[in-house]
C-alpha cells in the first residue's frame, strides 16, 4: 500500500504547490537528456530519412529505458533503506509527473492577460502552452488556443500520469512521461523531425489511446457538476472525438467543446505552415475569455475524477 499512499500524496502536493520554477524537476531533467540524446544521435547516424528514422527508435530506448531504470534504481534504493523513505521519495516523484494545478494557472494568464493587458500579452501568454505559432492569433484564436490545451494536456498532464503510476507505480509514469516529453520536442512532422521523430510520436499515440478516451469519458461525467452541459458535452464527444489527425487528441477536446457549447480546433500555423484542421464542437457562440476560467473548472473536475479512479486501481492492483 505504500505505492498508494505515494500517489495520494503525489497527487495533494500538486493541488497545493503546483511546480514551482526554481525547483529541481525530473521532467527538465529528462528533457536535457533528450536534447543531449539528439545531439550524439544526430552525429552517429546518416542525415537521410532511413537514418534518421533509426536514430529515433534508438532516441527512444535510450531515453525512456534509462528514465525508467533510473526511478526504479532509485526507488528501490530508498525502499531498502526504509519503507518510509521510500514511500517519501516516490511521492515526489509522483508529484512530479502530475501537472494539474500547473496547467490551470498557465491557462489562467492567458486569460488575465487578454482581460487586463491586451492581446499581444496574451499571445505572448497562450504562446508559453502551445505548440502553434501564436504572433497573428486574434482574441478568439487566442481563447480558442488556451482551452484546447486545458483539454489535451488533462490527458497528457493528469489523466495519463495518474492512471499509468496507479498500475505500475512512479517508475510507470516516468515512462509515460518521458515518451510523452520526447513526443513534445521532436514529434513534429516538420523539415527537422519529420522521421526522426517518429518513433516517439507512434509510441507517445499507443500509450495514449486509453488515457485520451478515459479523459473524455470523464469530462462528460463531471461536466454538469461544474455548471457545464453534460448532454452537449456526450454529443459531440460521440460525433467528432475522431475529427483529428491524431487518435487521441480530439477526445478530450469533443469533450471539454460540447460542454462549453463552442467551437474548437480548425486551421492552425505551425512553423509557419498552416494546416487545415476540422474544427471540433458547434458554433454556437463567439468564445469568451470567461470559456478558459470554465476549461480550467472542467479540467480540476476531470483531476478529481481520474485520481479517485486511479486510486481505486492502484488499491486492486495492491492486493
Amino acid at each position: 500500500m505504500w505505492h498508494v499512499m505515494a500517489l495520494i500524496v503525489g497527487f495533494v502536493l500538486d493541488a497545493l504547490l503546483g511546480d514551482p520554477y526554481d525547483m529541481p524537476h525530473v521532467i527538465r531533467l529528462i528533457g536535457s537528456f533528450i536534447a543531449a540524446a539528439e545531439r550524439a544521435l544526430r552525429r552517429v547516424f546518416p542525415a537521410t530519412a532511413p537514418g534518421e528514422r533509426v536514430a529515433g527508435v534508438a532516441l527512444v530506448l535510450l531515453v525512456a529505458g534509462v528514465s525508467t531504470a533510473c526511478a526504479w534504481g532509485v526507488l528501490a534504493a530508498a525502499y531498502g533503506v526504509s519503507a518510509w523513505l521510500g514511500c517519501a521519495v516516490e511521492s515526489l516523484v509522483c508529484y512530479q509527473m502530475i501537472a494539474a494545478r500547473q496547467l490551470r494557472i498557465e491557462a489562467l494568464r492567458v486569460r488575465d492577460a487578454l482581460e487586463k493587458d491586451g492581446l499581444e500579452a496574451a499571445r505572448t501568454a497562450v504562446s508559453m502552452i502551445v505548440g502553434r505559432d501564436t504572433q497573428n492569433l486574434d482574441e478568439v484564436g487566442v481563447i480558442r488556443a488556451a482551452v484546447e490545451t486545458v483539454a489535451e494536456n488533462a490527458s497528457d498532464g493528469v489523466v495519463a500520469p495518474l492512471l499509468f503510476m496507479a498500475v505500475g507505480g512512479a517508475p510507470a509514469g516516468v515512462l509515460y512521461k518521458a515518451v510523452n516529453t520526447m513526443d513534445s520536442m521532436v514529434g513534429y512532422k516538420n523539415e527537422r523531425y519529420r522521421h526522426f521523430g517518429t518513433a516517439a510520436a507512434r509510441l507517445d499515440d499507443v500509450l495514449n489511446f486509453v488515457p485520451a478516451r478515459v479523459t473524455g469519458v470523464l469530462m462528460c461525467v463531471v461536466a454538469p457538476l461544474v455548471g457545464l452541459d453534460g448532454a452537449g458535452a456526450w454529443r459531440v464527444f460521440c460525433r467528432d472525438r475522431k475529427r483529428h489527425a491524431s487518435p487521441n487528441s480530439a477526445h478530450p477536446e469533443a469533450a471539454c467543446a460540447g460542454a462549453l457549447g463552442v467551437q474548437l480546433a480548425g486551421p492552425a500555423s505551425y512553423f509557419g505552415v498552416v494546416h487545415d484542421k476540422p474544427t471540433i464542437g458547434d458554433d454556437l457562440r463567439t468564445p469568451v475569455a470567461a470559456d478558459i476560467t470554465a476549461s480550467t473548472r472542467l479540467l480540476a473536475a476531470t483531476s478529481l475524477a481520474a485520481f479517485v479512479l486511479s486510486v481505486a486501481l492502484a488499491m486492486m492492483h495492491a492486493r
